[in-house]
Formats: C-alpha cells, sequence, structure tokens
C-alpha cells in the first residue's frame, strides 16, 4: 500500500486501517474542506501526525491548529473534534490501547 494513493472523499473523512494488533491501531486518515464535527470520547490514546495539509482541532474547550509535520497526543477520554481541514489534509493516527 502507497500512503499517498486514495481519493479524496466529498465530506467528512475517509479512514484506511494499515496496522491492528490488540495493543495498536494505524489509520490513515484522508480529509476533506468539510469536517465531520463529532465530539470524540475514545478508550485509547491517539497519536496523530498531518503529513500533508493543515487543520483545526477543539480539545477540551481549547483550539488546536495544525500544519503539515505537526504531531498531537490525545490522551483516552479527552473529549476532541475536528472543526477545519483543507481538502487533501492527510493524518496518520495512532491508537494505543
Amino acid at each position: 500500500m502507497n500512503l499517498y494513493d486514495y481519493a479524496l472523499p466529498s465530506t467528512g473523512e475517509s479512514f484506511t486501517p494499515l496496522l491492528e494488533n490488540e495493543k495498536v491501531r494505524i489509520l490513515r486518515i484522508v480529509s476533506s474542506d468539510t469536517p465531520d464535527e463529532t465530539l470524540y470520547d475514545q478508550e485509547e490514546d491517539e497519536w496523530v501526525v498531518l503529513l500533508e495539509g493543515s487543520a483545526t482541532l477543539e480539545m477540551e474547550g481549547r483550539r488546536i491548529r495544525l500544519q503539515r509535520g505537526d504531531t498531537l497526543f490525545i490522551p483516552a477520554h479527552t473529549l476532541h473534534r475536528v472543526l477545519r481541514t483543507e481538502t487533501g489534509t492527510l493524518w496518520i493516527a495512532v491508537h494505543i490501547g
């Protein structure tokens, strides 16, 4: 699989599992310019890296702007949502359970 071989979603994000086992789940996420503003409260820790594009997240009431190369650690049960993304924003998300 090539990380850069994907179709752009028309809305929200597309999620592609890259690796999954009982302790870790690694996803490729591709964003449109119309994010799904779901408020997440996840059971596991999550580490994300933006490979392309930019995004603004809300995490526990504060806004965090991310651009190409930025990383973010989101501890389990930390409320967060995606507020803004640029078309083609490419993420890698590592969920650690």
